[in-house]
This record gives C-alpha cells, sequence and structure tokens, in this order.
C-alpha cells in the first residue's frame, strides 16, 4: 500500500464521530454524577450484535476499578466480544477499594440485563474526582434512560458526556474505499472520540477514548491494531507529565460493511489499510488532547530527529515537551531555544552537543550547537500561530519521533486549584 496514495482516498467525515461506523448506536444523558442537570454525564456506545473488541488501558498502579473491571472482561488480555461500552463523568471511581469494584461490575450487570448480554460483554469506564465512592443509583435511573435515547446520531451526546475539565467535545471519523480485492466494493470507515485535557501524560493520559470501525476484524488482530495506534498517538502526548488512574481506550469492530466476509488479517493490504486509518483518526484526537490541554494557548509539536535510538528520540522529546521552562516560554512568545537545549541535555540522553540543530516554527535558532542569529519581530508574528512547532536534530542516528503537548499559562493554575470546588 502506498500511503500517499491511500491518504488522498481517505475522507474526513463532517461532524464524524463513534457512531459513523455503521453497527452501532449511542446516547449521552444526565444521570446525576453532576450535579448541573444541563450537563451530560453517562454515556453509553452499543454495537447492534456482540462484536470483536479491544482495550489499553492505563499502566498506573493506582488504576481504577472500572479499569480492572474491563480488563477481566476481556480477559486480561486485551481483546474478547463485547457489546456495550459504558462510560461516566464527574466520579472517578478510583482509589474505592472494593465497594468501588462491586459498583463497577454492578454496572455491567445492569446494562446487560437490559441488552440481553453477557455481564463481560460490557465494558464499563468512568472519569472524575478520586477517592470518592461511585452512587450506583445513578446506574440505575441513567442506563434505562441512555437505553431510550440510543440511535445513530448519538456519538456527539457521547463525547459531551464523557467530558470533564475538558472545553470542547473532540470527535473525528474518516472513510474510505478498499483496495484489497477480497474486499472489493467494500467501504470502512474509522470514527471515535476522547475526552483529555489534564493529568496527560502516557502511558496514556486522564483519557477515555472509544473507537469503532464497520470493518470485520478478529478480536486479536483488533488488539494489535489499536496497541500499535495508541503507541504512536495516545502514548506521545503529554500536557502536564502526571499519568491518570483512569485511561481507557476501547475499539468495536462490528464488520457490518462487509456482512458475511473473513476477517482482515496482518499482512494484508486491507490490514494496512485498516492500520493507516485508525492511524490517522487516533492522531487527530491525540492532536486535540494536546490543544486543549488544561489552561493551554497552543498546541505544541515536538519532532526529534537524529537519534540513535527510537527510546532516545522519545526521551529528548519528552524532555522538552514536559518542561515548564519550555511551556512558559512558548506561552509568553519567548523564542528561548537556551530552555530547549537545556532541557535535551538534561535527560540522560548521549549526544554531541556540536552536532544538534534546533529549529522553531521552522526559524533556525541553535546550528551545531551554537546561536544563530535570527529576526525576533518575525519570530514573535510565528508565535500568533495556534501550533507552535519545535523541531530538533542530535546528530546522533537515524531514529525519530513526534510528541505533542501545549504551553504553560496560567490558567492551569486556576483548573486545577479548583478541581474540586
Amino acid at each position: 500500500m502506498n500511503v500517499e496514495q491511500f491518504d488522498e482516498q481517505l475522507r474526513a467525515i463532517p461532524a464524524g464521530g463513534v457512531t459513523s461506523a455503521a453497527g452501532f448506536r449511542a446516547a449521552g444523558v444526565h444521570a446525576g454524577f453532576r450535579k448541573s442537570p444541563d450537563r451530560d454525564d453517562l454515556a453509553l456506545v452499543v454495537a447492534d450484535e456482540p462484536c470483536p473488541a479491544a482495550g489499553v488501558f492505563t499502566k498506573n498502579r493506582f488504576c481504577a476499578a472500572p479499569v480492572t473491571v474491563s480488563r477481566e472482561h476481556l480477559g486480561n488480555k486485551g481483546y474478547g466480544m463485547v457489546r456495550a461500552v459504558i462510560a461516566n463523568s464527574g466520579n472517578a471511581n478510583a482509589a474505592t477499594g472494593e465497594p468501588g469494584l462491586e459498583a463497577a461490575r454492578y454496572t455491567s450487570e445492569v446494562a446487560a440485563q437490559l441488552l440481553g448480554c453477557e455481564t463481560d460483554q460490557v465494558l464499563v469506564a468512568s472519569t472524575g474526582v478520586i477517592g470518592v465512592q461511585l452512587d450506583v443509583e445513578h446506574f440505575e435511573t441513567g442506563i434505562p434512560r441512555a437505553l431510550a435515547a440510543l440511535s445513530r446520531d448519538g456519538g456527539a451526546a457521547v463525547a459531551q458526556a464523557i467530558m470533564t475539565t475538558d472545553t470542547h467535545p473532540k470527535e473525528y471519523a474518516v472513510t474510505y474505499e478498499s483496495g484489497d480485492l477480497a474486499y472489493v466494493g467494500c467501504n470502512f470507515t474509522v470514527g471515535g472520540c476522547v475526552k483529555g485535557s489534564g493529568m496527560i501524560m502516557p502511558n496514556m493520559a486522564t483519557m477515555i477514548a472509544i473507537i469503532t470501525t464497520d470493518a470485520p476484524v478478529a478480536p486479536e488482530a483488533l488488539h494489535a491494531l489499536l496497541s500499535g495506534s495508541v503507541n504512536r498517538t495516545f502514548n506521545k502526548v503529554t500536557v502536564d507529565s502526571d499519568t491518570s488512574t483512569n485511561d481507557t481506550c476501547i475499539m468495536l469492530a462490528s464488520g457490518a460493511a462487509a456482512a458475511g466476509a473473513a476477517p482482515i488479517v496482518e499482512g494484508t493490504e486491507a490490514y494496512l489499510e485498516l492500520e493507516h486509518a485508525l492511524y490517522v483518526v487516533c492522531e487527530a484526537l491525540a492532536r486535540g488532547i494536546a490543544a486543549d490541554g488544561e489552561g493551554a494557548s497552543k498546541l505544541v509539536t515536538v519532532n526529534v530527529s537524529g537519534a540513535a535510538t527510537p527510546e532516545d528520540a522519545d526521551t529528548c522529546a519528552r524532555s522538552v515537551a514536559n518542561s515548564p521552562l519550555v511551556k512558559t516560554a512558548i506561552a509568553g512568545h519567548d523564542c528561548n531555544w537556551g530552555r530547549i537545549a537545556a532541557a535535551l541535555g538534561k535527560c540522560g540522553v548521549a549526544f554531541d552537543q556540536r552536532a544538534v540543530d534546533i529549529d522553531i516554527m521552522e526559524l533556525p535558532v541553535c546550528r551545531a550547537g551554537l546561536a544563530v542569529p535570527f529576526d525576533e519581530d518575525e519570530a514573535l508574528r510565528r508565535f500568533e500561530a495556534p501550533e507552535i512547532v519545535i523541531s530538533v536534530d542530535l546528530g546522533a542516528g537515524s531514529c525519530a519521533t513526534t510528541v505533542w503537548t501545549c504551553d504553560l499559562t496560567h490558567d492551569y493554575i486556576s483548573i486545577n486549584a479548583d478541581y474540586r470546588s
């Protein structure tokens, strides 16, 4: 598959999201987890039939009850057959002990009974305040309400219902016609939604992502696709270097766009197509998280090339992206490349400073480790762009990576100081 040619075939779906793929319905309702009745806080995504599913979860050892339960329902191997995903905002159900686990399991039981499926075919996710017990009565009333509201147009409501400190919902979907002879005439869609704004640092973030496709994929292959895409996108986002207790990314594959067709398998053109389409969706959602970082005014893209190993590239990029001095310089529109150099030098990666080049917004500011004169007025003009790009060449090898972050403003402090009030 030629990626450039395939990109030309990919079509973004206007206002697309988690229900753009065939075979899914969704709803978002107010169940009572939040005080305001005007704010939806319960999301439900339902497949028309039990379908292959995969999940990737937080690596925080203080993981939340819904993470534990969803892992169990996927056989502790990350994939299985699933009918529905339920997510609530306003309460993380984290650090809640056995009562929290019972609440998460009870949530699955309530939904399974109403849907007529097995309990382990319902996955759960939560986001919000840590250390507060989850009131299951909200599920008892909210799930029936959400079931009654299910529709093919419900994806936008799901994106709204899972938000916490996000300033806006984040959705994206693409569609394409497969060029694989085994799926002639099949148009496949990949779409999803995500929430995330703070406590953002892989592995994943304080993030809930629900992704769907109508391509036919077996559970194990779906997990391989999702894990690979998460590592290249969501796990390349950092807002504040903190890793959440609740990170959850779930993908469902209905197969509805190729009824009766054999599942897509690794090594085929169809697999490569789906892999790239999934990457495009996850990249768009990941960039959306970084751009909507708490208090952020800029999306910041950090490109590191010329590293000796992929791990070195990642370490250097994260060091720059997580540096408060770099982030505040960007907030102040200060083209202070010395802070970038300092962040690179402190991270433990071996390189020769005499080989390092640094660009900010395509403006050369450092060559061979030394300052390059630049026009300060031109730098200020470039800082007006909504996305700030920092590019570093370490001159130590051929490995590269990209990490997305945001600037650090006074609003980040205000948001997090007032989070529970």
